[in-house]
């Protein structure tokens, strides 16, 4: 331990003399109050420490004691359905002590050390086990069976194995390696700045299927993947990851609050224990872990935030879950790099943000991927980060850096969220580099021509916004009867296909089965419908026929329905068009 003074106060920046003997990321105490904090520069004697709780009243003179620990987060029983903050201290434990103002220099236990929980072992006596092996399990929830995992970097022989109730800190298995013992709890901790160990990456070749169909049909993200949401104020970033944290395919949720407003993060704690997970009729939170970390809190706790959720992700990746993590958002989170840059006096870079904003971003996404784990169990850890751009502006730096590092880019549009249109994603400046490593899925598991549909809705969408422009300057009549039918289809796809109601019981989740099904009917519509014009029919008796009706409310329909009405409407718009063909050569 290394033991300094205060020799200067700057915000969340303390200057501490006296500290040669200390590590960089270094946890350390900040005066008789015991502020946490961490080591981010050395210098000779001095260390730079960034305090994640407030410093006013601070002052030179007083001491600085360092653990020799870095910053770590405390895994085990228990994470699920809990509520952290940005340095894994439990909110409900925090309040208990302080109140609804947080007290400062609180030391709580991550973890409940006096809950008991029933651990059955999966090994035994002369077993011979490495870093990742499964010791046993705990049924932490009823959808969630929590792994007992070996350390990574502790493997050896077991020479004892206990079965029943025990808290979180009491030895269930001794490991001897060598002559030393090694004894294993149902808790291990693991430094937040380092990722976690494994055997091997995995293409990512499966998408994660989330049941919202602009981004499944025309964007979709791999299960392993990483996806960034700019978007301006209001247009539903928060919506979307919590759509995407009910409907996901994905076992566990962690949801990282970074630094959002704190009538925001209220929304999410006071909705997502009252949310039923669809999947197993159980609250979400049922396998949901919540670290909330405002807008009113320390801003450097913003920055371990992002390392604690990763963290724990990872955690539940190598028991071979596919974890989801939404960081809710990453702009705030570079603001607080930008703020301790600023106090630390570095050169800035563009708009004052640190030169290094790159490469700490790199950092966090890399650690996403589908993995296979130290235990031979395939798992996956899919992030995806909200941004926050200034005046809807991407081309600031943090959705530039982000845009060169993700390989998934959900724009967000005000004009269509103002229009109610969600998911306000826009189709003609989103991408996603994913399309072609999934391609092989849809076609094996949802229908072979999947790619050859989306191709042709995509193009609909982009020659509506050539003909748009047309229709601006000289008007509807210039066009082409062609031209009008591709309009209609368009609108078709905009409408009925892109539009999803989020509270309707059927239409806010849709199985690819039934996306598929829908992208055909439309086509059909249109494919039909054009062959009628040249036929001689009148664009606009096609453009109002009965059955279009049909195909916007297809959606509504129930899954074991969708092919039977498939088959209904396209008879239905056959037989129309060909009334209408009929009717104008009479």
């Amino acid at each position: 331990m290394s033991n300094g003074i205060i020799k200067k106060v700057a915000g969340p920046l303390v200057i501490a003399e006296g500290m040669k003997d200390a590590n960089m990321f270094d946890v350390v105490r900040v005066s008789k109050e015991r502020l946490i904090g961490e080591i981010i520069e050395i210098h000779g004697d001095l260390a730079s420490v960034q305090v994640y709780e407030e410093t006013s009243g601070l002052g030179p003179g007083e001491e600085v004691v360092s653990t020799g620990m870095p910053l770590s987060v405390e895994l085990g029983p228990g994470l699920i359905g809990s509520i952290f903050d940005g340095i894994q201290r439990p909110l409900d434990d925090i309040m208990k002590i302080s109140g609804n103002n947080l007290a400062r220099g609180i030391e709580v236990a991550s973890l409940k050390r006096d809950k008991v929980w029933e651990f059955k072992p999966c090994v035994k006596k002369g077993d011979k086990l490495s870093g990742g092996s499964v010791i046993g399990t705990v049924e932490e929830t009823e959808i969630v069976t929590h792994k007992i995992l070996v350390p990574p970097n502790v493997s050896g022989t077991v020479e004892e194995i206990k079965s029943g109730s025990f808290k979180v800190d009491e030895t269930v298995c001794v490991l001897e390696e060598n002559g030393k013992k090694h004894e294993l709890s149902l808790m291990q901790k693991w430094p937040v700045r380092t990722g976690r160990p494994y055997k091997s990456k995995l293409p990512p070749d499966m998408p994660l299927i989330t049941g919202q169909r602009v981004i499944d049909t025309l964007f979709p993200i791999a299960k392993g993947g990483v996806a960034s949401v700019p978007g301006p104020f209001g247009s539903g970033k928060t919506v979307v990851q919590h759509q995407l944290a009910k409907w996901a395919e994905a076992d566990i949720v962690v949801y990282i609050g970074c630094g959002e407003r704190g009538n925001e993060m209220t929304d999410v704690l006071n909705e997502f224990p009252e949310l039923v997970d669809p999947k197993t009729g159980k609250s979400l939170m049922e396998r949901t872990v919540l670290i909330a970390n405002t807008s009113d809190m320390p801003v450097a706790a913003r920055e371990a935030s992002i390392y604690t959720g990763i963290t724990i992700a990872e955690y539940f990746r190598d028991m071979g879950y596919s974890v989801a993590l939404m960081a809710d958002s990453t702009s705030r989170w570079a603001e607080a790099l930008r703020e301790m840059s600023g106090r630390l006096e570095e050169m800035p870079g563009e708009e004052g943000y640190p030169a290094y904003l790159g490469s700490r971003l790199a950092q966090f996404y890399e650690r996403a991927g589908r993995v296979t784990g130290l235990n031979g169990e395939e798992g996956a850890l899919s992030v995806i980060g909200a941004v926050s751009p200034p005046g809807g502006d991407i081309s600031e730096p943090v959705s530039q850096a982000t845009l060169r590092i993700v390989k998934v880019f959900w724009g967000l549009d005000s004009e269509l969220a103002y229009k109610r249109h969600f998911p306000a994603i826009n189709w003609l400046n989103s991408y996603s580099l994913y399309t072609d490593t999934v391609e092989g899925w849809f076609v094996k598991n949802v229908a072979s021509d999947w790619m050859e549909l989306r191709a042709k809705l995509m193009l609909l969408l982009q020659e509506e916004a050539e003909l748009d422009e047309i229709v601006k300057m000289v008007g509807m009549d210039a066009l082409s009867p062609s031209d009008r039918m591709k309009l209609e289809a368009a609108r078709s796809i905009r409408e009925d296909y892109l539009h999803q109601n989020a509270f309707h019981e059927m239409d806010t989740y849709t199985p690819p089965k039934k996306q598929y099904l829908m992208m055909k009917l439309i086509l059909e519509y249109y494919d039909i419908s054009s062959a009628a014009i040249e036929k001689g029919a009148d664009v606009e008796a096609l453009s109002t026929m009965a059955a279009r009706e049909d195909i916007g409310r297809f959606k509504y329909l129930p899954t074991d329905e969708i092919e039977a009405g498939f088959e209904r409407i396209c008879a239905e718009i056959k037989r129309q068009a060909d009334e209408i063909i009929a009717g104008s050569d009479d």
